[in-house]
């Protein structure tokens, strides 16, 4: 079906013999048109004859684009991979999410969340979980350390 194209960026130029279907835009037209499009007129010949060109070429691609047989086409609901795995990949978890709450910590007497930018990146790693930060402390009393005072 797709070996050869149906169709090429140059069939949409203009040429003379597609010009003769298409039919003419008068100088009144323009005006018009412009006058509802609250553009302004041309300033001389030559930019209206450019406006004119440039109004049959857009047109004429409006036709082409009318002349596609769209029978069997499905209407497009949106320009993204829809199917089944698509979906769950872009799914938005608390799981998907967890490195990025990891790293946030709430501050203030408001209650603000701030996102820490000294936490490493991979902060579930191994090595983090085994950390015990009372390993170097003198004295413990259960999960807390002791600090003495010297008060003498």
């Amino acid at each position: 079906m797709f070996e050869k194209p149906s169709w090429s960026v140059k069939s949409l130029f203009e040429s003379d013999k597609s010009s003769a279907a298409m039919p003419a835009i008068t100088q009144k037209q323009l005006h018009h048109l412009l006058r509802l499009s609250a553009l302004p007129l041309p300033a001389s010949e030559v930019q209206e004859a450019k406006m004119i060109k440039d109004l049959k070429s857009q047109l004429k691609f409006v036709q082409a684009i009318q002349q596609v047989d769209t029978e069997d086409v499905e209407p497009l609901q949106s320009i993204r991979d829809e199917t089944k795995e698509a979906e769950m990949e872009n799914e938005i978890t608390v799981r998907t999410l967890q490195k990025d709450i990891d790293k946030e910590e709430v501050v203030g007497r408001r209650g603000r969340i701030r996102r820490r930018t000294d936490v490493p990146a991979a902060a579930t790693d191994k090595r983090m979980k085994d950390w015990d930060p009372l390993a170097q402390a003198p004295k413990k009393l259960g999960r807390l350390f002791v600090v003495d005072t010297a008060k003498d």
